[in-house]
């Protein structure tokens, strides 16, 4: 099975007869920011109870590809959407090569600091977060040089914990899973078990109530176990496999092919997968423009703008 490393590399390589298509493949990443809007009723949801949540998903700041200014327009355009909380679901470094810089933690954490929303601006580290940091692969712990720089710009991080929190008197909880891929690259120093360092369970013992859960989660193959306690899992990582041809992503970085692609689907709880914003492996997307996802529990249909 051919991996999503090789087919990037070997579709951006084609010849002349697809230039065109390349060539709008590297520049949609640059050029191209939608809203995808999803209005949904979970059952374990109150009727009676809007939330309108925004999603910032896999940014990978680099240059010149998710440079500080294009964050900044990503930033401005998720406050005009005026949603009751933002969460950031994780990889805000650089997932490609194929930079002209590497821009520092401190630096696009402070843009991201700009998000501003009434019940405030939540994050989880994604692998990406992780893999870049090679003192954290090397030692076997965190935290990472991402998850410190949020925090200092003021940031909550979530890491297996949950936050009771409420609006207009009606309270939910918002649970971050550990990221399921973290430590991946450290199998090249030393003999690992578990590469990742979720823990479900654990998260989920820190809801203390009977409130509704919405579940932040990196990678969205945890879905298959997530319980039906939980109302709404929110994910990043695939980036809708991030060449999208009539629908379908020839890969998806998942263990479950497509099921989790992108989208909104259903397990035991909604599940919702945002295309995300940045590039991985290739500077290049087609089919799948970077995306600002805004969730409004309580509704019904689901549209693109």
């Amino acid at each position: 099975m051919i991996s999503r490393r090789h087919f990037l590399h070997l579709f951006a390589g084609l010849g002349a007869s697809g230039f065109s298509t390349v060539a709008y493949g590297f520049g949609e990443p640059v050029l191209r920011l939608r809203v995808t809007r999803y209005d949904i009723s979970p059952p374990q949801w109150p009727a009676d109870f809007q939330l309108r949540i925004a999603v910032v998903a896999d940014v990978h700041a680099c240059d010149p590809w998710m440079s500080l200014e294009h964050i900044q327009t990503i930033v401005n355009r998720t406050n005009a959407l005026k949603a009751d909380i933002v969460v950031m679901l994780g990889d805000y470094v650089a997932g490609t090569r194929h930079v002209t810089r590497r821009i520092p933690a401190a630096e696009w954490a402070a843009v991201l600091a700009g998000l501003k929303a009434p019940l405030g601006v939540h994050a989880i580290l994604g692998n990406h977060d992780y893999w870049d940091d090679k003192t954290v692969q090397r030692e076997g712990h965190g935290p990472t040089e991402a998850g410190r720089a949020l925090e200092a710009a003021g940031v909550p991080v979530y890491e297996n914990d949950a936050v009771r929190l409420t609006k207009g008197g009606k309270p939910f909880w918002l649970a971050g899973l550990g990221d399921q891929l973290a430590y991946i690259p450290a199998r090249r120093f030393r003999q690992i078990r578990r590469v990742g360092v979720d823990d479900l369970q654990a998260t989920l013992a820190k809801v203390t109530d009977d409130a509704p859960v919405i579940l932040l989660a990196h990678e969205p193959d945890v879905a298959v176990r997530v319980p039906a306690r939980v109302a709404l899992q929110l994910s990043g990582h695939t980036h809708g496999g991030q060449v999208r041809l009539f629908g379908w992503s020839p890969v998806v970085p998942s263990r479950y092919g497509a099921r989790f692609a992108y989208g909104h689907t259903r397990t035991n709880c909604d599940v919702i997968v945002s295309g995300g914003l940045g590039c991985s492996i290739m500077p290049f997307r087609l089919g799948v423009p970077p995306e600002i996802v805004l969730v409004t529990l309580g509704g019904s249909v689901p549209a693109i703008s």
